[in-house]
């Protein structure tokens, strides 16, 4: 490969929380490995590995004029965005007015839902629950009604368009949060599913706020169908989030974006959007952006992708052959794994405390995927060089699943 996925990066000092948290009050992982065993870092979803060289580039270059003054997007920065959607997810009708500026996705999906609806309003999202839409929603003000997504014969995650529509009925809803590729199942939906679910919304006049930030990162085989491509109306009344932060590392740098075609519904974000005057873009962001989304960073991610695959496929593969009473449905996108444990769990008579814990004291530093509504399930992010990947499922082997 042209580019390094293999190098093992000390990441503590750098303004790492996924390293410098660990072991700390409140922190999500609240241990420090024991003895003999060094942080392996599972559980965030950014990934370990070093940026696609042009983006560090293009804010040296930036960075070498000794002024920072008031600016506006320039117009390369959005041609930079409507290449990428063209070449990544067929998109030829984008126009710069369709886009807008958000500071994250979260924010973003909040100003959508405050000109969507009212403070109390009942939205629509579905169960498993990425947990930053648990806070941003109920931070301010909403009512989450959850729809479950099933698992087929094989394993494969499922929207209930049954269950969402009768619960769309019940509750009065006209707002829900579609997110594709779904965190964290890491369900890359089909096209026929996002068909079926908008046609579902236009019936019930739901508007959807579809976060999209996980779109390029597809594991082999599958292919990202953008919300707003199944039809006319599903492009008129879908608010698109995106961002370059999941497939580049860049969240630190905070910078994402919205798409809209609703010029009524464009005028009102952006004026919500405005309104805390806090909302508004770095230049490195800006800069950032510029260098991911040259050419040369096409190529970057396919390589990216590569290895992904080829961790998912290792990690599942060790999973199904090692870790009896380990479920794991293999994930379509994303680089997140959620374990189901109850099977395990059950038979040696542990909790998910205690296996979150062993797993923790060896430096395998996972999730718990309970604030997400899994119930007996973990979190774990595999986007580390594989040889980190290897250590882990082998410390897990020894003295987690198959401890003596």
């Amino acid at each position: 490969m042209k580019y390094d996925f293999t190098s093992i990066l000390n990441r503590h000092g750098k303004d790492a929380l996924a390293v410098d948290s660990i072991g700390n009050p409140g922190s999500a992982i609240p241990m420090k490995p024991r003895d003999g065993f060094d942080a392996i870092p599972m559980w965030i979803a950014d990934m370990n590995f070093p940026v696609f060289p042009a983006i560090q580039e293009e804010m040296v270059q930036r960075i070498a004029h000794p002024t920072f003054g008031y600016f506006e997007p320039t117009q390369e920065y959005y041609d930079s965005i409507i290449r990428w959607q063209q070449a990544h997810n067929n998109v030829t009708d984008l126009r710069a007015e369709n886009i807008g500026y958000e500071n994250g996705v979260l924010g973003g999906v909040v100003s959508a839902l405050n000109v969507l609806c009212s403070r109390g309003d009942n939205v629509l999202v579905h169960s498993p629950t990425y947990v930053g839409f648990t806070r941003s929603l109920t931070n301010n003000g909403y009512h989450i009604v959850h729809s479950q997504l099933v698992q087929d014969e094989q394993g494969v995650w499922r929207m209930d368009f049954e269950d969402m529509e009768r619960k769309i009925a019940e509750n009065h809803i006209h707002a829900a949060i579609f997110c594709s590729p779904h965190n964290p199942t890491g369900r890359v939906w089909e096209k026929w599913e996002v068909e079926k679910a908008m046609e579902l919304y236009r019936k019930y006049d739901v508007k959807v706020v579809s976060d999209e930030i996980w779109s390029d990162i597809l594991l082999s085989g599958h292919k990202h169908t953008p919300t707003q491509s199944v039809s006319e109306d599903a492009k008129m009344r879908t608010i698109a989030m995106y961002a370059p932060s999941k497939t580049f590392n860049l969240a630190g740098l905070v910078g994402s974006y919205h798409i809209v075609y609703d010029r009524t519904l464009k005028d009102r974000l952006d004026k919500e959007s405005s309104l805390s005057h806090y909302n508004s873009m770095n230049v490195l962001s800006m800069h950032a952006l510029i260098g991911a989304y040259k050419p040369e960073g096409y190529k970057w991610v396919e390589e990216l992708l590569q290895v992904l695959t080829g961790n998912v496929d290792f990690a599942c593969d060790y999973i199904h052959e090692h870790f009896e009473g380990v479920e794991v449905s293999k994930p379509q996108g994303t680089y997140m794994l959620f374990l189901n444990c109850a099977e395990w769990c059950e038979k040696h008579g542990k909790t998910m405390d205690e296996l979150l814990r062993a797993g923790w004291e060896v430096g395998v530093c996972w999730q718990d995927g309970r604030p997400f509504h899994g119930k007996t399930h973990i979190r774990m992010n595999l986007a580390l060089p594989l040889s980190r990947v290897q250590e882990a499922f082998d410390r897990l082997d020894k003295y987690v699943f198959n401890a003596e």
